[in-house]
């Protein structure tokens, strides 16, 4: 069973993870994609959460606060130790919580093409996100996928 808080990132682990999330951003996508570092993570519309198993990390995940009144879900990551059992869903199904209680219309996220996706974009489906057009600052490329989860 894991725990889940939420996250001020002080934690070596919560920073190892989330290390390893941008080393395998920087190795699976194209020049010039962006994503949220560290010190992105821990700002005022940023909240983080993760999941632990016996003072072990097993997944990360982060909502921001869009101005339109919508939310972002950011750095979804799980440790490899705990692939396939439960705790990036754990940690999308927090977010999704989160957001409804928020009052937020819609969920929205970016990932990219390719197997280093595959599974976070089957996570996403199962819990009912569509695929949908770029939303915010982001512009669609031919690697990227839009993913949208109707909140109202």
């Amino acid at each position: 069973m894991f725990e889940v808080v939420v996250d001020d990132l002080t934690n070596a682990q919560t920073q190892a993870l989330i290390a390893f999330h941008l080393a395998g951003m920087n190795e699976n996508v194209p020049p010039g994609a962006t994503f949220l570092g560290l010190s992105d993570l821990q700002r005022p519309e940023v909240t983080v959460w993760s999941a632990w198993e016996n003072a072990k990390i097993a997944s990360v995940g982060a909502l921001k606060l869009l101005p339109d009144g919508t939310g972002e879900i950011k750095s979804m990551r799980t440790h490899p130790d705990f692939a396939g059992r439960g705790a990036g869903g754990i940690i999308l199904r927090t977010i999704i919580t989160a957001a409804k209680s928020q009052g937020l219309r819609r969920l929205s996220l970016e990932t990219g093409s390719g197997s280093a996706f595959e599974a976070a974009l089957a996570l996403y489906q199962k819990h009912g996100f569509k695929k949908g057009e770029a939303y915010s600052t982001h512009e669609q490329t031919s690697f990227n996928h839009f993913l949208h989860l109707d909140l109202t």
